[in-house]
């Protein structure tokens, strides 16, 4: 698993650097699940930002402008409806196997983690991209899949373009 030094090391310094557990708790209940710690770790450093131009994450922090849990309630919303759900691979949802939204993009891209089937299987990513409907399903963690996205590699959203002297962030508005 990919570590925050990492994703530091190429994305530069975080400045939110959360510490109270309270909003992911509060998700944590609402949604029924139990987000994976690589993924709390990263957002929790940065806070709801901006990577590249292009891709989007949000804090569960509720007083914050974009905040995680509105993105997710709104998302899986969408994900749910009929027509939607046969662009994804698994059912939108909180239960096991099912896929949680937790990231967009400004290409149109949404990232899900996929929620394991049991405690001992890894959380995976899966990207959907809008414009083509079709999927991609990634065997990496998330934090293993930003830090690919970081380094340039082709993990359906590619930053290369978007970001040819590196990585950088800003946070959201």
């Amino acid at each position: 698993m990919a570590t925050l030094s990492e994703v530091r090391a190429l994305l530069g310094e975080p400045k939110f650097n959360w510490s109270d557990p309270a909003p992911w708790t509060a998700r944590e209940k609402e949604f029924g699940i139990e987000f994976p710690a690589d993924f709390r770790e990263i957002i929790d450093a940065y806070g709801s930002i901006e990577i590249n131009g292009q891709l989007y994450l949000k804090h569960p922090a509720e007083h914050l402008l974009h905040d995680l849990g509105t993105m997710i309630r709104g998302d899986l919303e969408f994900w749910r409806e009929e027509d939607m759900a046969e662009f994804l691979p698994d059912p939108a949802g909180t239960n096991p196997g099912e896929l949680i939204p937790v990231a967009t993009a400004t290409t149109g891209e949404m990232i899900f983690l996929r929620i394991p089937d049991d405690s001992s299987s890894p959380w995976r990513v899966v990207v959907q991209e809008m414009d083509s409907p079709s999927w991609t399903l990634y065997e990496m963690t998330f934090s293993e899949w930003l830090l690919a996205y970081l380094k340039g590699r082709d993990v359906t959203l590619c930053s290369r373009d978007r970001a040819p002297d590196g990585p950088f962030y800003e946070f959201l508005p």
